[in-house]
């Protein structure tokens, strides 16, 4: 192996170490679910117009379809004990692998400014809830920001615990995980009985109809509405190996996704709507952001405590969600230089950067522009990587060569440019699209293709992985692909027992 593709952090972790089992992944996603965004999600879908029992449906599906992927993208994981960007150098190249490592890092430099936003907001309903005046402080900051001076210091504050897990390491995850997994649940249900209560009973609440005028313009929602369901853990579907690489073995992170996935979104999703669709009960009007809902209440004590809730919510889902891929990511860049830490520390600075505060400005946006748009980006790389690791390779991976600048997935100066061939055709057919959607083209130029955006992870999904196959194809007789096969039986790390 070479010394300058490899660090502890990205290296295959030995089986001594894989020691994370079915519940380490039930509560791993208890409390990424649990979170601020995915009520949001919920609810803008009510606010989009959907009655509750499609929006309830359109979440289930959603996420059964992205479990998919998940479940497979998670397997070479747990077989070979590698993370997602050196997973990737397999198809895209030792070099080329940087390609869909910093489209990963992108987004979630995105997620983890946007969740360090919500934080932030939380602790800024607990202050005004004991010291009004902060409202009125003067807002200090330059136009441009669009931001109040106490609310950016309570999102700088939130920023640095988040930073501070980071440093203290992947393990305290799991761990910190485990124990606020009770607690997230309790707060979710608490909510709920309140809303039951206040707008007296969930009839009120539930029976507003669908408010769609014909089916084709339900459709016209669905359909985004969908591909936004799936890019919302579209992100995840690509560097789930980073954290079944931990796993004792395939059975443990199958049974923990796939128990602790849909059940769970549902579950909050379904929250989220009652309590949005009651909100209109009982204050006349819809209320999409549970921060300001809760700034609504009475009583500071009930205040403080959810907000507590929120702040021990969004915290678990972005150190997990978050941190851990593009941290791994930017230590594939240079492996010598970056470790984890750094790496985090990086994510944690370009969040900033992105000022998640605009990405939030409208529900609208929240799906069509962020969710829809950069799921064009990695649907195509899912594509490819499912394709070449079961397809092309049929499991086998020579993970010596993984981190080796001259090995078999050296290819052309460290690129692969089939894989980065095939990324491009994925990705074309949704540019004008969402060229259209921020208002930067006009729609009615190309307007097949600017349909075509909101199917954009499926789009890109399909069109990469078929380009990959088959330039990618070798016969079964192939010379090459036997002495690959070969090797990579001998050489790959062994499976745990029992996958």
């Amino acid at each position: 192996m070479d010394a300058h593709l490899i660090n502890s952090d990205i290296a295959p972790v030995s089986l001594q170490n894989r020691t994370w089992n079915a519940f380490s992944y039930f509560s791993l996603w208890v409390g990424m679910v649990v979170c601020i965004p995915t009520y949001m999600i919920a609810a803008s879908l009510i606010n989009g117009g959907m009655s509750w029992a499609q929006a309830l449906l359109t979440v289930l599906l959603g996420n059964c379809i992205v479990l998919i992927p998940m479940l497979l993208n998670g397997h070479p994981g747990a077989k070979h004990g590698i993370p997602f960007p050196v997973l990737a150098r397999a198809s895209f190249g030792i070099r080329g692998s940087n390609i869909p490592a910093l489209f990963r890092a992108l987004v979630a430099c995105g997620w983890f400014g946007i969740q360090c936003w919500i934080g932030g907001a939380a602790l800024y309903t607990i202050l005004l809830t004991f010291w009004p005046g902060a409202a009125d402080v003067p807002t200090l900051l330059p136009d441009f920001f669009g931001i109040g001076l106490v609310p950016f210091l309570c999102f700088l504050v939130f920023w640095m615990a988040n930073i501070y897990l980071i440093w203290k390491g992947v393990e305290s995850i799991r761990i910190f995980e485990v124990l606020c997994t009770p607690l997230l649940i309790v707060a979710g249900l608490v909510l709920l009985v309140w809303a039951y209560v206040s707008a007296k009973g969930f009839g009120p609440m539930l029976t507003t109809p669908s408010q769609f005028q014909s089916t084709r313009e339900f459709w016209n929602f669905f359909v985004p509405a969908l591909t936004g369901m799936v890019g919302f853990w579209a992100t995840l579907s690509l560097n789930i190996s980073d954290f079944t690489r931990y796993a004792k073995n395939q059975k443990a992170h199958l049974w923990g996704q796939t128990l602790g996935l849909p059940l769970t979104m549902v579950l909050f999703a379904f929250i989220g709507i009652a309590v949005t669709s009651a909100t209109l009960v009982v204050f006349g009007e819809t209320i999409w952001d549970p921060i300001l809902l809760v700034r609504k209440f009475n009583s500071p004590l009930m205040i403080s405590v959810f907000m507590f809730a929120v702040l021990i919510a969004t915290l678990t889902t972005n150190i997990a969600a978050n941190v851990v891929s593009p941290a791994n990511d930017f230590a594939n860049l240079m492996p010598s230089k970056i470790n984890f830490k750094i790496g985090g520390t990086l994510t944690g600075i370009f969040g900033i950067l992105m000022m998640p505060w605009k990405l939030l400005a409208d529900p609208s946006g929240y799906i069509f522009t962020w969710l829809i748009g950069y799921s064009a980006l990695l649907g195509p790389v899912a594509g490819i990587l499912l394709v070449d690791y079961f397809l092309i390779r049929r499991c086998r991976l020579v993970v010596e060569d993984l981190y080796k600048k001259k090995g078999r997935y050296a290819y052309s100066k460290g690129i692969n440019p089939k894989a980065v061939f095939a990324l491009v055709c994925g990705i074309l057919p949704n540019v004008p699209g969402f060229l259209a959607q921020v208002g930067w083209m006009d729609a009615g130029r190309f307007p097949f293709l600017s349909q075509l955006y909101h199917y954009a992870w499926f789009t890109g999904f399909g069109i990469s992985g078929i380009f990959y196959y088959v330039l990618s194809f070798r016969p079964a007789g192939d010379a090459d692909w036997l002495d690959d096969a070969a090797t990579s039986d001998r050489v790959s790390q062994p499976e745990p027992v029992a996958s």
